[in-house]
């Protein structure tokens, strides 16, 4: 066997072991998984989470993805709890305490002030009989089923699965709280995933920067509405405002014979496609199909024009 081949049959086992862990911690669950989100339901406080080493790391991300899906929590470092982090734990709060052996001395002090002052605990570890989970109020167990190392030292198996029961956590919160892409929206507003969730209304021209003219209006009117505000198009509304056609510079490429002579009414193209507010901005992205590079803006059951969104402005968002 060569070293590449060496290196790949040691990954490709490391991810099985892994998978079968898995496997393992899904059959496991039980009605401790639902005593422990209903704990955190009834919470009036935050979600406080702590672990030490590596079981520190996934707590952090466990914090984090609570937080951003709305659970409100935050990781508190055991070793500062015990230099005065403590006062960041409060009543209505709920403690998550992660420590896959249950033995972590650094978990003393946490634990300690939980049980003193009524503090629900939480307790997530692969050994039943430990101190934490004698401790605990709800016990969330992982199974024992060594680390992929071979020689069951390197927390990689058993991180894994920690990692797993926090985002089967959060996801079980969320679904009850019904949050949604609009409320994920609310908590990542950067970077491309923000761009993602951005609606049409986060992106569009409205007010003065909206162009519009009158179906009688005449074409020299026209054309300085179009150069003034600067989309090389506007929308056409009939007495009511309704809009009712677009021009763009293809439909004054088409009506050049006699064009100044013409109302808005003889050039536009009639029923434009247009998209309401609260669609997602990747909507108004994959309706731009061909030569549409932007669409009118009108709310659900109405027919008046709100806003303008265009492609450039969905790419330079991040989108397409």
């Amino acid at each position: 066997m060569t070293e590449a081949e060496r290196f790949l049959a040691t990954a490709r086992q490391v991810v099985t072991d892994e998978a079968r862990a898995l496997d393992a911690l899904a059959g496991s669950l039980d009605d401790r998984f639902a005593g422990a989100v209903r704990m955190m339901l009834q919470a009036s406080g935050r979600i406080i989470v702590s672990g030490i080493g590596k079981s520190g790391h996934i707590a952090r991300k466990i914090a984090a993805t609570l937080a951003s899906t709305g659970t409100p929590a935050h990781f508190v470092h055991p070793a500062e709890a015990s230099h005065g982090d403590l006062g960041m734990v409060a009543r209505g709060d709920v403690v998550l305490a992660i420590s896959n052996s249950g033995e972590a001395p650094e978990l003393a002090n946490l634990l300690g002030y939980t049980r003193r002052f009524g503090i629900p605990l939480i307790g997530l570890s692969s050994r039943m009989d430990s101190a934490l989970m004698r401790a605990a109020d709800a016990h969330l167990v992982i199974p024992a089923m060594g680390e992929a190392c071979g020689f069951g030292m390197v927390p990689t198996i058993s991180t894994t699965l920690t990692l797993a029961m926090g985002d089967a956590l959060a996801v079980a919160l969320l679904q009850h709280r019904d949050f949604g892409p609009e409320a994920f929206r609310n908590f990542h507003p950067g970077g491309k995933l923000g761009a993602r969730l951005s609606t049409v209304q986060d992106l569009m021209h409205s007010g003065e920067a909206l162009p519009l003219v009158a179906e009688d209006t005449v074409m020299p009117d026209v054309l300085i509405e179009m150069t003034r505000k600067e989309f090389g198009v506007t929308g056409v509304t009939d007495a009511a405002g309704d809009l009712t056609g677009i021009i763009t510079d293809g439909d004054l490429r088409r009506h050049m014979d006699g064009l100044m002579n013409q109302t808005a009414r003889d050039v536009m193209t009639r029923g434009p496609r247009t998209i309401a507010p609260t669609a997602m901005a990747e909507e108004a992205v994959a309706r731009m199909t061909g030569k549409i590079t932007c669409l009118f803006v009108v709310p659900e059951g109405a027919q008046t024009a709100t806003g303008l969104i265009r492609l450039h402005d969905c790419l330079r968002a991040g989108l397409g």
